[in-house]
């Protein structure tokens, strides 16, 4: 049995019967304690842990009621995650939905950023029930999707309202305004004036980062030096903001592929120097909407590499 004092378990993901959570950061399987051979519980929550045999999520024991005692044991490290169970992207074979029935769809793809911030905010204002999650195979799209839907023919898109609006910036704003769930988004100035600042910035932030890909290291690292120096506005918490907005959902896709990418090709350590970018890639990594939407770094830097034609 391995104890944890005072743990937050976050982003538990159901892997078949297995439950795997991190504790900052190492995987570990929950198992009931009074019996290592009962199979794994199966469940996608937030569990808080104020020691090794209490739980405070009262729903967790009405479910499991036979299960009083709960044990974490540890994974090896080299575990690999398994992301939550997701529904397979429709391609040019697939039927379309029944559009404009009513049903609030988001249109993604699971590798695309600008669709991954659609995704996060969908997640992060608990709107899973209430937004449809689409994926779209962009290598092989339904013919449906452009011509019935949305012509722009790409992610990501969201069908509310018999209406069809894209544009990733825009879509995270309405999301917010237009949805119940927790405001991602200051209302009042001069935090909303900063705010709209920093989400105008990431088309340049992300422009000056790639155009060092090929070239010299030293202009990402003006980008990563900006980015540092605006962390430090406010002290309350690791986020653009201090508490987690939009602004972090605006840029946590793109530093996602960045960081492995940079590391892998050019021994680029976006961290080094960096002590709040650090601390907020640690804090963007334990908000459970954005977790269970990363992709493996591996095949990110994979992606990368071809897209950018860049070779170690």
């Amino acid at each position: 049995h391995h104890h944890l004092e005072m743990a937050t378990i976050s982003s538990s993901l159901p892997t078949n019967n297995k439950t795997i959570f991190s504790v900052s950061a190492r995987p570990y399987f929950l198992v009931p304690s009074s019996s290592s051979s009962l199979p794994f519980i199966s469940t996608a929550t937030i569990i808080h842990f104020h020691n090794h045999s209490r739980v405070n999520k009262l729903h967790l024991r009405q479910r499991f009621s036979s299960v009083t005692k709960l044990c974490v044991v540890p994974l090896p490290t080299t575990t690999e995650w398994v992301q939550q169970d997701l529904p397979p992207p429709l391609t040019s074979t697939s039927p379309s939905p029944s559009l404009f029935d009513g049903t609030t769809r988001l249109y993604i793809s699971y590798k695309c950023p600008y669709a991954q911030r659609v995704w996060i905010t969908r997640n992060t204002k608990g709107l899973q029930e209430k937004i449809q999650l689409v994926p779209i195979d962009l290598q092989d799209r339904p013919s449906w999707y452009k011509d019935k839907l949305y012509p722009p023919n790409k992610v990501p898109s969201l069908e509310h309202n018999n209406e069809v609006r894209g544009e990733s910036l825009d879509l995270i704003k309405y999301i917010d305004t237009h949805f119940e769930g927790p405001s991602l988004f200051p209302n009042g100035s001069p935090d909303k004036e900063f705010a709209d600042e920093m989400i105008s910035y990431t088309d340049t932030f992300s422009k000056t980062v790639v155009s060092s890909f090929k070239g010299d290291v030293t202009e990402a690292g003006t980008a990563f030096d900006y980015l540092e120096n605006v962390l430090s506005k406010y002290d309350h918490g690791p986020f653009f903001l201090g508490q987690f907005s939009l602004v972090d959902i605006a840029y946590a896709p793109f530093i996602e592929r960045f960081q492995p990418f940079l590391m892998d090709v050019k021994n680029y350590d976006i961290t080094l120097g960096r002590p709040k970018l650090a601390a907020w890639i640690e804090g963007i990594n334990n908000i459970e909407g954005y977790k269970i939407t990363r992709s493996d770094p591996r095949e990110l830097v994979e992606s990368y590499k071809k897209r950018f034609q860049v070779n170690t």
